[in-house]
């Protein structure tokens, strides 16, 4: 990939203050989604966060457990970098154009590293069994609480004129806190947990905020072409 691939700007799909380009996977539209200034572990419960008034950061509520957020705006091809913390023991994801999973997941320590490792490319749901996935060369985890980062090139499904696929998704490249975790990864279909919908040539966003505590900073993502 060149630089002439890249198309336009850095666009930062958080603004730190409010919900403004986003909207939750529910039937009436409520979520708990909030900004704030800070997320220490709770002293009593690292379970939790201690929530901190003030912007920058997108966590999903006090309890932890809220529908998925996702972009107003779909993308196909592009570049991500994301920041995420975590609670003791949570869990969460980061969904390209809502079908394609990366695991985030409390996985510190872990020496078994599977799918759903954190870093993983989830597996697909067929049949109540798991197929296919692909766990991260390592494990990059941190400890609970410090904060981690994925930057991704991504590549959107391919269509032909009648609508047809013609190729998967695939993960170019994932770099979990400066490790490469994967490369050149093909995505045959949605993973687990997906928004309901066949695959399409463009998709939102989508960060899981029904599994654990879980926070989200500096979300800048660009278009990209050829990826």
């Amino acid at each position: 990939m060149s630089a002439s691939d890249r198309e336009g700007e850095w666009k930062e799909l958080f603004n730190g203050r409010d919900l403004t380009g986003w909207r939750a996977l529910s039937a009436d539209g409520r979520h708990e989604w909030q900004a704030a200034g800070s997320l220490p572990l709770h002293p009593e419960d690292p379970r939790r966060f201690a929530i901190g008034p003030g912007g920058g950061i997108l966590v999903n509520g006090p309890g932890g457990r809220t529908p998925n957020l996702l972009t107003g705006a779909e993308y196909g091809d592009c570049e991500l970098h994301i920041e995420f913390v975590m609670s003791k023991g949570s869990n969460s994801g980061v969904y390209f154009m809502g079908h394609y999973e990366i695991q985030v997941l409390d996985s510190w320590g872990a020496t078994e590293l599977k799918y759903g490792t954190c870093g993983g490319i989830y597996a697909r749901w067929i049949d109540e069994k798991a197929v296919g996935g692909a766990p991260p060369r390592v494990n990059a985890s941190r400890p609970p609480g410090e904060w981690q980062t994925y930057d991704v090139i991504f590549r959107a499904p391919r269509f032909d004129a009648a609508g047809n696929k013609v190729a998967n998704a695939t993960f170019v490249r994932v770099v979990w806190n400066g490790v490469v975790a994967h490369e050149d990864v093909e995505v045959d279909g949605p993973t687990r947990g997906a928004m309901p919908g066949p695959e399409r040539p463009r998709g939102p966003l989508m960060l899981q905020g029904d599994h654990g505590p879980v926070g989200y900073r500096h979300i800048r993502l660009r278009e990209m072409k050829g990826a």
